[in-house]
């Protein structure tokens, strides 16, 4: 295959993942004619069309579907051929994980010093948003996401439980006390929350899983500004255990009443072999496993109290 031909089989792989020609073209650092012509010289090639266009941009359609899965498994053939030890120091290239905000911000960042330690020539990529990269799209090298993926070409396992609860500042109670029951926070007190209509998975709307049809009157589409709101007395919200609990600030209310959410651990079926994903993965179940008192509390104790009864 000549040089130019791979250059345009990327320009279609750029495509296929970003969903539209302009974000491909800024992706791989040239103007979006470039990217288009590219195209229209696989297609003639190939002689189908790759792409349908539509109001968001770019779709793939049958034949795009197929050369996709084609050009996937030579990129993973040809990147395992790749030597992954340098010097003895460890794995080289580099890792993308995609894992939500809080995850990612919260629980995750303090981890990461230990794990490029252990591979100093091993590049790091955390994607912590609102939303995910897919890896079946080969966005991301491994993604940690809210629920099971239902199709594509991946490989999921349950990652982790982890635990929400109510949270309040110590403030914002002295001021508008305490609440003696659910049903008071739509109606007495400013509750925080999602957007709904912004809402990037179903597993976000906790508020349904305490009162159904509780709305709050305080929202963002950050996890992040949701927990500054309630930490400088904005109103009543839903945090994950591994950020409300840390927050010394912060008070559980209803602890009782908590929230259950399992994180999933997902990557591609053909690149899940290589050395550098088997040891992103590795590195987060470890992590998960020893921490799994602070993503969910109680589940450490229970562990416990059954082994010892055994």
């Amino acid at each position: 295959m000549q040089v130019q031909d791979w250059n345009d089989y990327q320009a279609f792989i750029v495509v296929a993942q970003t969903g539209q020609i302009a974000r491909a073209a800024k992706k791989m650092g040239v103007d979006a004619t470039t990217v288009g012509r590219r195209l229209r010289r696989l297609e003639a090639q190939i002689g189908s069309t790759l792409f349908e266009q539509t109001r968001e941009g770019q779709a793939l359609t049958e034949a795009g579907e197929k050369l996709l899965a084609s050009i996937e498994i030579m990129a993973t053939a040809a990147e395992a051929a790749q030597p992954t030890q340098v010097s003895g120091r460890g794995l080289s290239g580099t890792l993308r994980i995609s894992v939500a905000e809080g995850f990612g911000s919260w629980f995750l960042t303090r981890h990461i010093p230990a794990f490029v330690e252990r591979f100093p020539d091993l590049h790091l990529d955390l994607v912590a948003s609102s939303g995910f990269l897919s890896p079946s799209k080969r966005e991301a090298d491994i993604a940690v996401i809210l629920s099971r993926p239902k199709a594509g070409h991946v490989i999921a396992q349950k990652l982790a439980t982890y635990k929400l609860r109510l949270y309040a500042s110590k403030t914002y109670l002295a001021e508008n006390g305490v609440p003696l029951a659910l049903y008071e926070l739509g109606t007495e007190h400013h509750l925080i929350g999602y957007i709904p209509d912004l809402l990037y998975a179903p597993e976000l709307n906790y508020l349904d899983d305490l009162v159904p049809g509780l709305k709050p009157d305080i929202r963002s589409s950050s996890i992040i500004a949701q927990h500054r709101l309630i930490s400088v007395g904005a109103g009543i919200g839903v945090l994950p255990c591994f950020i409300g609990d840390i927050d010394e600030t912060l008070t559980p209310i209803f602890p009782e009443n908590s929230i259950s959410r399992n994180f999933w651990l997902v990557t591609h079926k053909d690149n899940r072999s290589l050395e550098r994903i088997k040891a992103g993965k590795d590195w987060l179940l470890e992590i998960c496993k020893e921490d799994i008192g602070i993503l969910n509390p109680g589940a450490l104790v229970s562990q416990q109290n059954l082994s010892s009864n055994l």
